[in-house]
């Protein structure tokens, strides 16, 4: 901050010298800037002065009482950079965090940074959080933007791609880091020409509510899907109904579970560890359970629950822990989100087919049936396809009852996700906002919309993904701006390499943070809560309410309605009015609920009179997961010096302290305090109890994300190396040469693959057949010299390619032809590189059962991923090797080309089938461009195509009846696509 001052100072000064500039001096300075920065003037030494003309026109703007319209509503232009903010400026053009608190005017700061990274005409780019703060900022902050010169674009959610590349070629861009980061994904893996790529670079890039972007939605890959190939929906439907009925049959039994412990209880002679072993029993069942939380209410009880589930979780007593999930019919891992159904479930589900859930053992299976000699191969070979099929249909049946599972017991309506107009919508757990268009993976949304009752969608399949910090790990320049950084400090610095500067306000914080207000029980919490509310709309002290959910928030709304308390409630279901209903959260007596106060980006403004009466009073019903977005809802209170205080009222039936809690120690206390049901605690050391839970949340939700991020690095080295290729050929003007490299590659490794066997009649004949397979050339043994070196070998063959080729575009307009080289090569790219994908999510899935070989998961990944990357690549490129001859721009062109072809008349037998080739001399010669490509007629016998039995094979995969070979040198050199001796 010292090193700082001194170039604020500086700004200052030459702001004063510009007051005496008329308006068209100052506008002038922007040509100014870009032509000493194109002589080589850095942009530190443009900052003062850039600085200094961006705060002018903000002063020219104020004294004007300049009108601005924004997204309808017009404003009076009242800001002039305060020098804190010129500090915060200065940090964001340096690349690191800003942490300024809320109402200090950060959307203002990053137009310092934005403007003088403008000067460079790379682009920048800031992100916001929706696109609402997109558009707005756009428009208020563009004001400054257009008067000094820049241009102006802004990304919106349906914005066509020819309205996007406006939108990236102006100066400064404002959008959603998702639209970003997805035409990014477009760009590199989906545009077939380069009129649809949108995006021009990533120079510099400024991130509003860093925090939110960077690290909360961090735990979740933008994925671009399509719909699967193979799609079953219609069983998710099928068991509905099954499903519903195991579960209301296991809350059955869970409340007999109940009563029983209650009975236990009430005797007072029950055995305290079986009492226990129910309760928690009752937990795994069904964690919501009402009976449950009332019993658990009183702390000795809690103790006996809590002390079972300690000792079941001891290594020495999993089995005992496995027995008590058995008894139930399924168990629910509520940390974890999962759900698991037990043998007795499945018997419950299946009870006349004991193998319905049973995949086969295939390894077994396929061993029976080949070593069965009373079966025929045709007989062998449809009992292998019928084993496979029957594994296939019950891992499905297995993941689709397991995700319906979750999506019953787990996942809750208006807390994960609403219905609207007939449609399953994701709620964003960190903002409480909604999030059209995106859908869970792996059945898990057919799920939820099957239980809701909705028209089911097809399941998707990846098409392209890519992590938010491997996205903006792309950009040569980040910076970032929010009022909660310094708690993940360290997670910024070990990801992005940003250090948080924390920024000093501009007036004294005059907040009081009151210590949080304990109860017992959740309706306890929140009869007291309603009570506080009602006392400070009473003597007109605003109040805003800040919840974790849906749910929540109509909760408290249902219950102030109960008491006549006029009030706003700004949630997933009402964002359209969000800045209207936060602005208007400062007027006297005002009452607003919001789900989640994480970057909405508009200021509390006290209304007269408020500021005598203690200002705003935040009120947060429950703590976040993590401690900043607790820190963002207090600070939304006591902007630019005005008065304000909070305090959170929680319970100990807060997802947060059931979950994560030290329940024991918790429990110790309220016995000895003697604490009632209504009675609340205040105390530090419970402040400290709640924020070693939030810690504890904190460190696991970093290392979901580091382990994330980690995988994700592996395929990011494989993105960039296929997103690199693809953009070679889509903005090469000649096409040809990537593909002809492709050839070349491919060829010379076939005739390297012939040293090995030099001579080998078998071999040779094997290679010649590869080649007229791959090639329409008429490739004949004799025709080619094997003793000479493999590269000599491979330049005669790839003449014959060449030669061929020029007569094929002979038949073809030259663009068309251009367009049908790139096209072959990126169909290939794209379709191979999907499968790639659902491979990696399929291998990422498996990999993780090798901990029980003591290997690391992680680097079993990256050598598993290194070897299919080298099989994709090779795959590619024998894929655009096979499709350069099958592709015409039109019938008419393939079958003059097809014509003009050598002829080879076709007696008695298949020449690919052992026959002996013809010479030379027989062979019709290729006929020369001036030639009219009419088709000759030539007498021919049919040849019916040969069909295998077996899978394909390549000619250097290994035999199936002996590894110790090739293919090449068995059947394959017969000209045999699968092993004829099975």
């Amino acid at each position: 901050m010292k090193r700082l001052w001194p170039v604020v100072y500086q700004i200052n000064a030459f702001e004063e010298g510009y007051r005496s500039l008329s308006e068209e001096g100052l506008q002038a300075k922007t040509a100014e800037f870009r032509a000493r920065f194109e002589k080589g003037e850095t942009l530190d030494a443009l900052l003062p002065e850039a600085f200094a003309a961006v705060k002018n026109a903000c002063r020219r703007f104020t004294e004007a009482k300049r009108q601005v319209s924004i997204r309808g509503h017009v404003l009076t232009w009242e800001m002039t950079p305060f020098d804190v903010q010129l500090i915060g400026g200065i940090v964001l053009h340096s690349g690191r965090i800003a942490e300024m608190a809320t109402g200090e005017g950060k959307t203002l700061v990053a137009t310092l940074p934005a403007y003088l990274n403008a000067l460079t005409g790379k682009g920048v780019h800031v992100v916001t959080v929706n696109d609402y703060l997109a558009a707005r900022d756009s428009e208020w902050m563009g004001e400054v933007y257009r008067y000094l010169g820049l241009t102006v674009g802004c990304l919106q959610h349906a914005q066509s791609p020819s309205e996007r590349r406006a939108q990236y070629a102006a100066d400064i861009t404002y959008g959603v880091n998702s639209e970003f980061g997805f035409d990014y994904l477009r760009d590199n893996g989906m545009a077939t020409r380069r009129e649809e790529q949108v995006q021009r670079g990533h120079a510099f890039a400024v991130v509003d509510e860093v925090d939110s972007i960077l690290i909360d939605e961090a735990r979740t890959p933008l994925i671009i899907s399509g719909p699967a190939t193979v799609s079953n929906t219609a069983s998710y439907e099928q068991y509905k109904g099954p499903v519903a009925r195991l579960i209301q049959e296991q809350g059955v039994e869970c409340a007999r579970l109940a009563e029983e412990a209650h009975k236990a209880l009430a005797s007072g002679t029950g055995d305290k560890a079986e009492i226990g072993r129910l309760l928690f029993k009752i937990k795994t069942g069904m964690p919501g359970n009402k009976q449950l939380h009332k019993l658990i209410e009183d702390p000795d009880i809690r103790r006996m629950m809590d002390d079972a589930e300690l000792a079941l979780y001891q290594d020495t007593r999993r089995i005992d822990l496995y027995a008590l999930k058995e008894e139930l019919l399924f168990s629910i891992e509520a940390k974890n989100n999962e759900a698991d159904l037990s043998e007795r479930g499945r018997t419950y589900l299946s009870p006349n087919d004991p193998q319905y859930f049973v995949p086969p053992d295939l390894l077994t299976r396929f061993h029976e049936i080949d070593t069965d000699a009373a079966l025929t191969p045709e007989q062998k070979d449809q009992g292998r396809r019928a084993e496979q099929l029957r594994y296939e249909e019950t891992s499905e049946r297995i993941h689709n009852i397991s995700q319906l599972l979750r999506a019953f017991c787990i996942y809750e309506k208006d807390v994960h996700y609403v219905v609207q107009e007939n449609k399953v919508v994701i709620v964003d757990e960190h903002t409480g906002r909604l999030m059209p268009g995106r859908r869970w993976a792996d059945g898990l949304h057919q799920a939820v919309e099957a239980k809701e009752g909705v028209q089911l969608e097809r399941e998707t399949q990846t098409l392209a993904t890519i992590t938010i910090q491997n996205y903006f790990r792309l950009y040569e320049k980040l910076a970032g701006m929010t009022g909660t950084a310094e708690t993940e400090a360290n997670e910024f610095h070990d990801i992005y390499r940003l250090d948080v500067i924390v920024i000093p306000t501009n007036r004294p914080n005059l907040r009081k943070d009151f210590d949080d207000t304990i109860y017992k029980t959740r309706r306890a919490k929140y009869q007291a809560l309603i009570t506080e509310i009602k006392r400070l709309h009473a003597t007109g002290q605003p109040v805003l309410v800040g919840t974790i959910s849906v749910e929540s928030s109509e909760l408290v709304s249902r219950m102030l309605k109960r008491e006549n308390i006029p009030h706003n409630v700004l949630n997933a279901k009402f964002h359209q009015q969000e800045a209207e209903i936060v602005a208007r959260a400062g007027q006297r007596g005002g009452v607003t609920i919001s789900t989640n106060m994480a970057g909405r980006g508009t200021d509390i403004k006290l209304a007269p009179g408020v500021s005598e009466l203690g200002g705003l009073c935040v009120i947060g019903t429950e703590r976040n997961e993590a401690r900043r977005i607790d820190r963002q809802l207090r600070g939304r209170c006591a902007r630019q010096g005005d008065p304000g205080v909070s305090r959170f009222y929680i319970s100990f039936e807060d997802d947060l302290m059931r979950n994560f809690g030290d329940s024991r120690r918790i429990s110790s206390l309220m016995t000895k305090l003697g604490m009632k049901d209504d009675e609340e605690l205040q105390h530090p050391w419970l402040n400290r109890a709640v924020e070693t839970a939030q810690k504890r949340v904190e460190e696991r939700n970093y290392l979901i994300r580091k382990h994330t991020l980690q995988y994700d690095d592996v395929m990011n080295l494989q993105r960039e190396v296929i997103y690199d290729y693809r953009n070679n050929i889509l903005t090469t003007e000649d096409p040809r040469d990537e593909v002809f490299q492709v050839i070349d590659e491919v060829v010379r490794d076939e005739t390297n693959s012939l040293n090995g066997s030099h001579g080998a009649e078998a071999e040779l004949a094997g290679f010649v057949n590869w080649v007229n397979t791959a090639f329409p050339i008429a490739l004949r043994r004799e025709e080619i010299d094997f003793n000479q070196a493999s590269g000599q070998i491979a330049d005669a063959v790839l003449n014959r390619v060449r030669e061929a080729y020029a007569l094929k575009v002979k038949f073809e307009e030259a663009e068309a032809v251009k367009s049908i080289e790139r096209y072959i090569s990126l169909s290939a790219i794209d379709r191979l590189w999907q499968e790639h994908l659902y491979a990696m999510d399929g291998l990422r899935t498996s990999i993780q059962l090798r901990q029980y070989g003591q290997k690391d998961p992680l680097i079993e990944y990256k050598k598993d991923a290194f070897v299919m990357f080298e099989e994709l690549m090779g795959r590619i490129k024998r894929e655009i090797v096979y499709n350069l001859f099958r592709s015409a721009s039109s019938l008419t062109a393939f079958e003059r080309f097809l014509a003009a072809l050598p002829q080879r008349l076709v007696k008695d037998q298949n020449p690919l089938a052992g026959a002996d080739p013809l010479p030379a001399s027989e062979a019709a010669p290729y006929p020369e461009a001036e030639t009219d490509p009419a088709p000759k007629k030539v007498e021919e016998q049919m040849v019916l195509p040969i069909k295998r039995n077996g899978p394909k094979l390549g000619r250097n995969d290994p035999c199936p009846v002996d590894p110790t070979k090739k293919f090449k040198n068995c059947c394959g050199a017969r000209g045999e696509k699968c092993c004829i001796k099975i």
